[in-house]
């Protein structure tokens, strides 16, 4: 794996990040890549199977938003959490960020938690649970710095699931392709009922690759409404 390690020094690089990222760190990715690849074979975690792939579509596409928001000593719940994109990444990544993984499959979670436990993660936790239930639990509601989602649904969906989470000043991360403008305007309803601001868009290109991508950043400015968010049936059935 010493080419994967050398393609993440080089993508840290290139987003100038390269003096923020502990060595320690990049030996722990290195890790947590063996780890997935190895737990792919019986589990479907993620349909990219090449180490390198997974450095450059996986981990350096997590890592991008360390270049737009500062992580240090906040809190984050990853929202569909998966194989943990992009919440371990960046736990590796800012060892002072306090990481709650979300996810609705319990064996995923099973191996987030052992794979934490092999990599001697602290302060990162895992959920199981239903975004749209969770977001309405006392201790959950309107407390993190940071919520953050990557291509898990449409973004007016992704609002009403993330936003509740997310305390008054801090910010929703939707991780989304370029193309991704359409939803952006389908959830500008969804911003005002769930007391969010579109703060900004930021397009990035993964490094070493063709690839670009879409982070949106919308601050929260005020406590969620109350009987939000709605059931799931409703949120599926209309957006707000």
């Amino acid at each position: 794996m010493e080419h994967i390690t050398e393609l993440l020094r080089q993508g840290f690089a290139a987003y100038g990040l390269a003096e923020q990222i502990d060595p320690f760190a990049v030996q722990n990715l290195n890790s947590y890549c063996q780890l997935l690849l190895e737990k792919n074979q019986v589990m479907n975690l993620t349909a990219i199977r090449e180490p390198q792939a997974v450095a450059q579509l996986h981990f350096l596409d997590c890592a991008a938003l360390l270049k737009f928001c500062d992580f240090r000593d906040k809190t984050l719940i990853d929202v569909g959490t998966g194989a943990g994109f992009p919440g371990m990444v960046l736990k590796m990544l800012v060892p002072s960020l306090d990481v709650t993984l979300l996810d609705s499959l319990n064996k995923r979670l099973d191996w987030l938690c052992e794979t934490c436990g092999f990599l001697s993660l602290r302060n990162i936790r895992t959920l199981h649970a239903r975004a749209e239930e969770q977001g309405t639990v006392k201790g959950y509601r309107d407390r993190f710095d940071f919520a953050a989602a990557r291509a898990v649904a449409s973004l007016p969906l992704l609002c009403e699931l993330c936003l509740p989470f997310v305390k008054v000043g801090g910010a929703f991360l939707a991780m989304k392709s370029v193309d991704c403008g359409p939803e952006l305007d389908a959830a500008r309803s969804a911003l005002r009922a769930l007391n969010g601001s579109l703060e900004a868009v930021h397009d990035y290109q993964i490094p070493g690759t063709d690839v670009r991508h879409r982070l949106i950043v919308i601050r929260k400015t005020a406590p969620t409404p109350g009987g939000l968010p709605r059931r799931w049936a409703k949120i599926q059935k209309q957006s707000l």
